[in-house]
C-alpha cells in the first residue's frame, strides 16, 4: 500500500494543446504501446494524484486524457445490478479502458476485531469486482510495528494475509503487496518490519495461495537501495501492480521522507529507464500508475492533475527500448 515539476507541467501542458487539435490523447497513448511492444497499461487512480471525481466522471476523464486503465473501485461496482455492470464494462471497452487494481478493503494491520470486520465484507466485496471483470487488488505493508518483533509481526501478516489471500482466490482474483522502502519510514519504529522485496518474498512464499505477489513502486524499489537484477529475478506472474514515482532532488536517501516524492520522470533521481525497461523485459502486462504524494497536484483542476500526470507517464514510457 514528483521536480522538474513546475517546469514539466509548462511543457506538458504546451504539447499536450498542440497535439489536441490533431489527435486524441488516448489514439497517441495507444500508439506508443503498440509501437514499443508494450503490454502494461497507464492507469488512473484518481486519489493517488488528487483527482476529486465521481467514478464515471473518473472513466470519462480518463478517456479524455489517454489513460488506458481506471483503478478499480470496489464501493462503486458492488451495488450495481447486471445490466448496469454490462453497459459500464461496454462503456469501457468501446474507450479502451480495462481496470487497474482495487484496494484491499481489509484493515490486517491493527487489532484483531477490525481485521475480522474487514473479513466478514470481503467475500461480498470480491464478488462485486469478479462480476465486474476486476482481478487485481493491492495492498501495502508498514515497514514497522512497536509491539510486535519481527518473527510475531511476520506470523500475523502471514496468517491474516492469508486469509485475505484465499478468499480473493476464490473470487479469481491476485493480491498484491507493496513493502515500504524509505529508510526514514521505519527509523523510529521499535521493531522494523518488511522493507524490501527479499523479505517480502519470504512472506508471499510463508502465505502460499498461489495468488499473491508483489506490488512494485520505483520509489520503494530505489529507497530499498535494490538493482535491477532484484526486478529481473522476478516473473510477469509475479507482479500485481506497479507505481512510477521520483524522488525529491538534495536529498539523501536516507533521509528522503515517504509522503515527499515526485511525479515520474520530474528529477531523474530515480533511474526510471532501468525500472520501466525492466517492466518490459519482464512482460509485465497490468496497471502502472503515479503515486506522488506531490501537493500541487491537489491545487489543479481535474483536468490540470490528469494532463499532467498522463505526460509524466508517457515520459516514462519513451524511455522504452
Amino acid at each position: 500500500m514528483n521536480t522538474c515539476l513546475s517546469r514539466r507541467e509548462f511543457l506538458n501542458r504546451a504539447a499536450l494543446c498542440g497535439l489536441a487539435t490533431a489527435i486524441s490523447p488516448a489514439l497517441l497513448t495507444r500508439g506508443a504501446s503498440s509501437s514499443s511492444g508494450r503490454k502494461f497499461k497507464l492507469c488512473l487512480a484518481p486519489g493517488s494524484v488528487g483527482v476529486k471525481a465521481a467514478p464515471r466522471e473518473v472513466i470519462a476523464l480518463a478517456h479524455k486524457h489517454g489513460f488506458e486503465a481506471v483503478e478499480a473501485n470496489a464501493a462503486f461496482l458492488v451495488p450495481l445490478s447486471d445490466s448496469e455492470l454490462t453497459a459500464l464494462r461496454d462503456e469501457m471497452k468501446a474507450k479502451g479502458l480495462v481496470f487497474g487494481a482495487a484496494g484491499l478493503p481489509v484493515d490486517f494491520r491493527q487489532d484483531d476485531a477490525k481485521f475480522q470486520a474487514g473479513m466478514k465484507e470481503l467475500p461480498k466485496l470480491a464478488a462485486g469486482l469478479q462480476r465486474a471483470g476486476a482481478g487485481r487488488v493491492r495492498t501495502w505493508l508498514s515497514p514497522g510495528h512497536d509491539d510486535l518483533d519481527y518473527k510475531q509481526n511476520f506470523q500475523q501478516h502471514a496468517r491474516r494475509l492469508r486469509e485475505a489471500a484465499q478468499v480473493l482466490k476464490d473470487h479469481g482474483q491476485r493480491l498484491g503487496l507493496e513493502y515500504v522502502g524509505p529508510p526514514s519510514s521505519r527509523r523510529n519504529r521499535r521493531y522494523p518490519f518488511i522493507h524490501s522485496m527479499r523479505e517480502m518474498k519470504e512472506l508471499i512464499a510463508e502465505i502460499g495461495t498461489g495468488n499473491v505477489g508483489y506490488v512494485l513502486d520505483s520509489w520503494h524499489w530505489w529507497t530499498a537501495s535494490e538493482t535491477e537484477a532484484d526486478l529481473l529475478s522476478l516473473k510477469a506472474v509475479d507482479v500485481v501492480s506497479v507505481d512510477l514515482n521520483d524522488a525529491p532532488a538534495g536529498v539523501s536517501l536516507e533521509e528522503q521522507q515517504d509522503n515527499k516524492r515526485e511525479l515520474p520522470c520530474a528529477t531523474g533521481v530515480i533511474p526510471m529507464a532501468v525500472f520501466v525497461n525492466a517492466l518490459q523485459r519482464l512482460g509485465y502486462d497490468g496497471p502502472v500508475r503515479a503515486e506522488p504524494f506531490y501537493k500541487p497536484l491537489n491545487a489543479m483542476s481535474a483536468d490540470e492533475a490528469c494532463a499532467t500526470v498522463i505526460a509524466s507517464l508517457r515520459k516514462a514510457v519513451a524511455l522504452l527500448k
